[in-house]
């Protein structure tokens, strides 16, 4: 599986003019090795990965030697004590680098300058050449083993949510609520939470990626719960809106608008359809609605080892939908003040139409 995704990426160097590729992003890093550590910070690095046409190495520091030899197989692993950069001259030598195509919107300024110091100080110089999407663009298209792992995770995440859902009472807090999420993610056997639970109720829900707060959950109003687990590295992310007792009436001709949208655009979204088309499919139905202005985030995202990635389904990157890419359908609509409906699927386009992975299915029919 490795060795076929370094082949893939590998056939792209001559188009990209470079002999050698630097990646540092943790998920690119472990969908190309399979080494699973991650980086505490954004100045932290547990390693990176110089792949040129005919050799690989993982380059890490003494706390992650052993972690690395374990998980990186058909790696050559580099142990580093005085910093990568410190390391950079001899490996340019041993894997004779002349144009190194490094990830440019991972590699932070300071560590770009410094290796940039040593690429114009040997002999000869060493070209940098910042790359884009060179990993993401591999990512977006999921082997089967990838979707079944998502789904693992969608159908983990879906069985937490209907007990949350079944435990809501009038009174909870929102952070007790997103406690309880988390504590069962883990309970059910994840390796944690995707990102930290979103509990949104009343007017917190006008706000698409609000924190939960001590407010506490009232009869009758919106309750966005939008969440996600992490299973064996690949990532998971549902959004519903419930509502304890009688819903406001606003509110329910809000929710049935947004399901509308959503349905719409998952029984006519296919391969071969332009992202921006597959976000006009529900916006359309919104705007039409009167709501149009309040829906102000894409249809949707890629799901992977990252919870956000590539493809964006929205106007703003372009792409064209392909079968094997996974990623959410979750119109919304948020009017200020009063609060929101979010409801989020996670799909995989399969044999040329939308399979739903997520579970909780319950939706409401006022």
């Amino acid at each position: 599986m490795f060795e076929k995704r370094l082949q893939t990426l590998r056939t792209r160097f001559e188009g990209l003019g470079v002999d050698t590729v630097w990646i540092i992003q943790p998920e690119n890093r472990r969908y190309l090795s399979g080494f699973k550590a991650t980086d505490g910070q954004l100045t932290e690095s547990s390693g990176s990965l110089l792949i040129s046409l005919d050799r690989a190495l993982l380059l890490t520091d003494p706390r992650y030697t052993a972690q690395a030899e374990q998980e990186a197989c058909g790696f050559e692993v580099i142990t580093y004590r005085e910093g990568v950069v410190n390391a950079l001259p001899e490996l340019f030598d041993r894997l004779h680098i002349r144009k190194l195509g490094f990830e440019a919107a991972y590699l932070i300024w300071e560590l770009h300058q410094k290796a940039l110091e040593k690429a114009s100080q040997h002999a000869p110089a060493i070209a940098l050449v910042p790359l884009s999407s060179l990993v993401e663009d591999l990512r977006e298209t999921k082997e089967t083993q990838e979707v079944e792992a998502l789904s693992t995770s969608a159908q983990l995440m879906s069985a937490v949510l209907t007990q949350v859902i079944d435990e809501l009472r009038p009174g909870q807090a929102e952070r007790d609520v997103a406690w309880r999420i988390e504590t069962l993610i883990r309970e059910h056997g994840a390796d944690g939470a995707a990102f930290p639970p979103i509990v949104a109720s009343g007017p917190n829900g006008a706000l698409p990626h609000a924190v939960p707060s001590d407010r506490t959950l009232e009869e009758g109003e919106p309750i966005i719960l939008d969440v996600g687990a992490m299973v064996d590295g690949y990532c998971s992310d549902m959004s519903r809106t419930v509502f304890l007792g009688e819903p406001m009436a606003d509110f329910k001709r809000v929710y049935m608008i947004v399901r509308e949208a959503q349905v719409a655009a998952m029984e006519s979204i296919r391969p071969g359809m332009k992202t921006a088309d597959a976000d006009s499919i529900a916006r359309e139905i919104i705007t039409n609605a009167g709501f149009g202005d309040f829906f102000g985030h894409s249809l949707g995202h890629g799901v992977g080892l990252a919870t956000h990635e590539s493809p964006a389904v929205g106007p703003l990157k372009p792409k064209v939908l392909r079968d094997g890419m996974v990623f959410t359908i979750e119109p919304g609509i948020y009017l200020p003040g009063k609060g929101g409906v979010r409801l989020e699927q996670m799909v995989t386009l399969e044999d040329g139409k939308v399979r739903i992975l997520t579970g909780n299915n319950n939706f409401y029919s006022f």
